[in-house]
């Protein structure tokens, strides 16, 4: 299967798409007016401490306090104890710095016998890391179970334990592996060994080490040094998470359209990964990157409802904040022989498409597909082997239950960040919350990347660009250095104008 990496950026905003055989699979957004704080590191005060839900809130110095429940609370006597065995699976329960939900798994050992108010007071400091993005109404996720990502380990500050990635499946790797780590690692220091560690030397693994080790000094010092609530450690930006976390060998090339990116790329690669830097490649043509690959198209299908099927039957993704909803139909479809059969087909093809939805879309929590009812033990077992078997690509922990006589999968994944919708989208005003449309950020970037192909493509020393109030108020405010920056770059003056009949996601751009 190859695999790449495309890279678009601009003054406003980086996107990042994951190619599986020419097909975006994942997609990724980091806006740089709402960056994520998935892996940052703040020294927080307990505003409030909760008994009957066994937890607390924590203020870190957002608008929203951090979540913080009691087995994700670790103190100095029982801190990380039993977190790993050496002959355990890695879980991915704690490896909260991966915004990208990487393939280790950690196992921790709680103590069920503490109790929040024993742990926490109201007013008392602690030190936290977001293990979850706000979504929707409820603020961060946090965690006491520090970990720092390195590009082949995982540090965790004052374990005394080591665990390997299960993806390395080599017995003899591993036993080398775990030999290294024996060698270098000293007493009360943990360590996950990361599935991009595999064939690497003593000499990466003591690099790797040593860079963490110094950042954990440097985050202490910060603790110590400054009052809560704070910030004291934040990970990195999206480009260089993705090179840290998604570059490995079965990426064919990355490809970066904006010149600063690239050169950042370059300089990662050349000093963490020499092997890989000669498949980061600069993109020069005049057509936009993500439409040369049609994945602007893709992004556009993602936020619909209904997906078609080659056959002609469908599916309808609904999306809740509790949980997600996908139903199968037969649509066109009538088959050949019989009505078995068809629906047998129908399911089949549907569990393919469900699977690369869920992906796309970052769909998380719970999830249940009502397929199409089937007479057959054995038409439900090809149907549920058939989703077992897809699913097993998706790097995200996700937990799948038989096939109900009603039709009906539950199954459970991970949820780390927002889904594809969350993050593009808003609430209608127009229905009142029942639907959504692209938020007016979202409209002004898209009509920065409509006006960038119409200076290109037509003549004209001015363009006209008609668009809904609310997003005129943006390109006007917020976002008018981007319009300056645009009428630079194609030397030509951008004219807004307000038209009240136009929907909020209707624009009109025409060079004069």
């Amino acid at each position: 299967m190859s695999r790449e990496i495309i890279i678009n950026s601009t003054s406003q905003e980086t996107r990042i798409a994951v190619l599986e055989n020419n097909l975006l699979s994942e997609i990724f957004t980091e806006r740089k007016k709402e960056k994520g704080i998935n892996g940052n590191i703040y020294k927080g005060k307990v505003s409030k401490v909760l008994p009957g839900m066994q937890a607390a809130f924590i203020d870190i110095g957002m608008d929203k306090a951090g979540f913080l429940h009691a087995s994700d609370i670790a103190d100095d006597a029982r801190a990380y104890e039993k977190l790993l065995d050496e002959d355990k699976d890695i879980s991915q329960d704690k490896l909260d710095d991966e915004i990208f939900e990487n393939e280790e798994e950690v196992s921790i050992s709680k103590d069920s016998s503490l109790q929040i108010e024993d742990l926490l007071k109201k007013g008392q400091e602690i030190l936290v890391q977001v293990s979850r993005e706000p979504i929707g109404s409820k603020g961060p996720r946090l965690t006491s179970y520090i970990t720092l990502p390195g590009r082949y380990l995982v540090f965790m500050p004052t374990v005394n334990h080591m665990g390997i990635s299960r993806r390395i499946e080599d017995k003899g790797e591993r036993a080398r592996l775990k030999g290294i780590m024996n060698d270098l690692r000293t007493p009360n220091s943990g360590f996950i060994v990361r599935t991009a560690s595999e064939g690497k030397s003593h000499e990466d693994f003591m690099s790797d080490m040593n860079f963490l080790k110094k950042l954990w000094g440097t985050v202490q010092e910060r603790h110590d040094k400054r009052q809560a609530p704070c910030l004291v450690h934040a990970d990195m930006d999206l480009v260089f998470r993705i090179l840290r976390d998604l570059f490995t060998s079965d990426i064919e090339r990355i490809l970066v359209d904006f010149k600063a990116d690239f050169e950042r790329c370059l300089d990662f690669a050349e000093k963490y990964l020499p092997q890989h830097s000669g498949r980061i490649e600069f993109y020069e043509g005049k057509e936009p990157i993500f439409d040369l690959f049609g994945i602007e198209i893709e992004i556009d299908k993602a936020l619909g409802r209904k997906i078609w099927l080659k056959s002609g039957g469908y599916i309808v993704i609904d999306q809740t904040e509790a949980l997600v909803a996908i139903d199968v139909n037969t649509g066109k479809y009538v088959g050949k022989r019989n009505l078995e059969e068809t629906i047998l087909k129908t399911n089949l093809e549907a569990v393919k498409e469900i699977v690369y939805q869920i992906r796309l879309r970052n769909l998380g929590g719970i999830i249940i597909i009502d397929f199409i009812d089937m007479e057959k033990e054995e038409s439900r077992e090809k149907v549920f082997h058939a989703l077992e078997n897809a699913i097993k690509g998706d790097r995200l922990r996700t937990n799948i239950l038989k096939i109900s006589e009603l039709g009906l999968v539950q199954m459970s994944r991970k949820r780390m960040r927002e889904s594809l919708s969350q993050s593009l989208c808003q609430q209608c005003i127009y229905c009142d919350g029942k639907g959504l449309i692209k938020s007016s950020t979202t409209i002004c970037y898209e009509i920065f990347r409509e006006i960038a192909r119409v200076a290109i493509s037509e003549p004209g020393k001015k363009i006209m660009v008609s668009v809904h109030p609310d997003v005129a108020d943006m390109l006007y405010d917020e976002e008018s250095a981007g319009i300056e920056e645009l009428e630079k770059i194609c030397q030509k003056k951008v004219i807004i104008k307000t038209d009240f009949d136009n929907h909020i996601e209707q624009y009109d751009i025409v060079a004069m």
